[in-house]
């Protein structure tokens, strides 16, 4: 079926692209979490359009959104519909060659914001992936962590806080798989940060910002309600995933790619064909997992609860192209942004199945 999003009373058409399929790594004992998904994907209503590789986006708690422009460096600032405002710039690409992968990435609004009024970004330089932070008001942008592996691919780039207000922050293994398997290493990491970029005392090990390791290039992170932690993660050639996060648990990359079996690693509860998913940012609502899709150009949804997933379901395949965050308003809307280059991208938002019925 074809879907309608509207934007000022134009429409942009969708373009059905083939449906693929995943495998939810549940075992044959556990019941599989339900699939509610809650949004109303058949009215969509587009933000803003015509812009280029909008990659990170964080909502203020009054609802304004913030959106990184990958390539240019720019965090804007949408108030409403309409044209934003540009509140500063974040480093340039380099005049040495493409820029890639890298550039302005993931964005988070402080958990304290009324009262400290702190956005961090994750962005890349010629040297280093770094996070940093700044205010709406007085935008001077301060490092609080450096020296992330840096390459034209395979880069992390996204920021969340957690339940417990502490930054976590996702590392590529930035094209050296050694990374991922070196804990001297910040690449091929989820890392977790006191909001000032230190270390907190509980981390799973002293004196250092890693979490979890063995880790491709994860791009995805989210809670269920219940606390536990899920990550979306970019495999190579075989498998894509979808991974529950224990802290300071290995995720076998180089070693294994997918469900390997094999003791010491974490296997994935959801495995994808990377041309059914290529997975970037994800987010939980009501149990329910979206982990937006790249290559796939869809939208997953997989329920999850207690460490376990069910049966994912796509929405909005190949509708507006590959998706690559999706992050839920304060108002309870879902917003997605994609991901297609070359000033064809759209911010898209959906609203809540009972507000669309109502």
């Amino acid at each position: 079926m074809r879907r309608r999003l509207t934007v000022a009373g134009a429409t942009i058409t969708a373009v059905i692209m083939g449906v693929g399929t995943a495998v939810a790594q549940v075992g044959p004992d556990q019941t599989e979490p339900a699939q509610q998904a809650g949004f109303d994907f058949g009215d969509g209503q587009v933000v803003a359009q015509g812009l280029s590789i909008p990659w990170g986006l964080a909502f203020t708690p009054e609802g304004y959104a913030l959106v990184a422009d990958r390539d240019s460096g720019a965090i804007l600032l949408y108030r409403g519909f309409g044209s934003p405002e540009v509140i500063g710039g974040i480093g340039v690409p380099p005049p040495s060659g493409p820029w890639d992968e890298r550039g302005v990435l993931g964005l988070a609004v402080s958990p304290d914001y009324e009262e400290d009024g702190y956005v961090y970004a994750y962005h890349s330089t010629d040297e280093d992936n770094r996070v940093v932070r700044f205010t709406v008001e007085d935008f001077d942008p301060e490092p609080i962590i450096t020296g992330i592996p840096v390459a034209r691919n395979h880069n992390g780039g996204r920021l969340a806080f957690g339940p417990d207000d502490m930054l976590y922050i996702t590392t590529g293994d930035a094209n050296n798989t050694d990374n991922a398997q070196d804990l001297d290493s910040l690449g091929g990491k989820i890392l977790r940060a006191d909001p000032d970029g230190s270390v907190p005392e509980d981390n799973p090990f002293e004196g250092s910002l890693v979490y979890s390791w063995g880790h491709r290039n994860v791009q995805g992170l989210a809670w269920g309600s219940d606390g536990e932690m899920y990550a979306s993660e970019f495999g190579q050639n075989t498998w894509d995933e979808l991974n529950h996060i224990q802290a300071g648990a290995n995720y076998g990359w180089p070693i294994v790619e997918g469900d390997g079996g094999e003791p010491g690693y974490v296997d994935p509860l959801v495995a994808w064909r990377p041309a059914e998913a290529s997975p970037s940012g994800a987010e939980i609502v009501d149990d329910v997992m979206y982990v937006a899709a790249l290559r796939g150009q869809r939208l997953w949804t997989v329920p999850v609860l207690g460490g376990e997933a069910g049966e994912p379901e796509a929405v909005l395949e190949g509708e507006i192209g590959r998706i690559r965050t999706v992050e839920l308003a304060p108002n309870g809307w879902l917003w997605v942004t994609t991901s297609n280059g070359s000033g064809d991208d759209v911010l898209v938002r959906y609203p809540p199945l009972e507000e669309s019925e109502g």
